[in-house]
């Protein structure tokens, strides 16, 4: 961890004498006024972070049953295995004495794993960086600061009135002070982009009700490449699969989450 760092600084945690761990929930993270979910699952998981004896997230599952607010934060953590090769562990974030994110999460040491590989399909095929269109923030401008963004312009077609008609985002993305990805910070990737059904209809407040993210390996520095699509928009639920790559074309990690459309 570099405090010198946005990322780092906003996922800070510290100890309390009852074992638990405390952590000030910013509101440059927010959307519509409400932190993101990829954000609140990140700040959980630094305190269960500190609890396994392996370095890399492979997989988390956080459950929101309660709206966040900014402010003070208290996450209760604990091991449930430690094996040689993976942990698991779960950890709850807590605000005013209730429970607001739940989070199941799985580590191990990405840098060990071996094993055969097959793979579908490689990073999706979009315009460079310069070729894309700059992320200005106009829903969540406190949170898009944080990056620096570059969606397709099929993808950003929503933001000026002209939506592609398919439930597709896709683009560049990497933290704006430069700090490079890493496991940890895979899940605020996998819920950083505009909802992909925002070029289906009117832009709404799309609560994550369920977030899971699968971590493949340790990202390079420099830019990711993310897509998330959905096929299934039913009545107002959705679900959202993305798909992160990193600079040299290898993926970096899955996500699925389910989240509400409301108007």
């Amino acid at each position: 961890m570099d405090e010198d760092f946005i990322f780092d600084r906003a996922t800070h945690v510290e100890g309390t004498s009852d074992g638990a761990w405390r952590a000030e929930i910013g509101p440059e993270w927010n959307i519509f006024g409400v932190p993101n979910g990829g954000y609140l699952a990140t700040v959980g998981l630094a305190g269960l972070a500190r609890l396994v004896p392996h370095p890399d997230l492979l997989s988390v599952s956080a459950s929101y049953p309660t709206k966040t607010e900014p402010g003070q934060v208290v996450i209760r953590a604990e091991t449930l295995k430690i094996g040689k090769r993976v942990s698991t562990g779960i950890a709850r974030v807590e605000q005013d004495g209730e429970p607001r994110v739940h989070l199941t999460a799985m580590y191990t040491d990405l840098s060990l794993a071996r094993g055969p590989t097959h793979l579908e399909n490689g990073p999706p095929a979009i315009p460079s960086p310069e070729a894309c269109v700059r992320a200005e923030g106009t829903v969540a401008a406190e949170f898009v600061r944080n990056f620096d963004m570059w969606l397709t312009p099929e993808s950003a077609g929503w933001a000026t009135g002209r939506p592609s008609g398919r439930a597709e985002m896709s683009g560049w993305v990497r933290f704006v002070d430069g700090r490079p990805p890493d496991p940890a910070s895979m899940p605020l990737f996998a819920d950083c982009l505009p909802p992909a059904i925002f070029n289906l209809i009117q832009p709404a407040w799309t609560p994550t009700l369920e977030l899971t993210v699968h971590v493949r390996t340790r990202p390079a520095p420099g830019w990711l490449q993310v897509r998330f699509t959905t096929r299934h928009l039913q009545v107002g639920y959705f679900e959202e699969d993305g798909e992160i790559w990193d600079e040299r074309g290898t993926l970096v990690a899955l996500s699925r989450q389910l989240a509400q459309a409301r108007t």
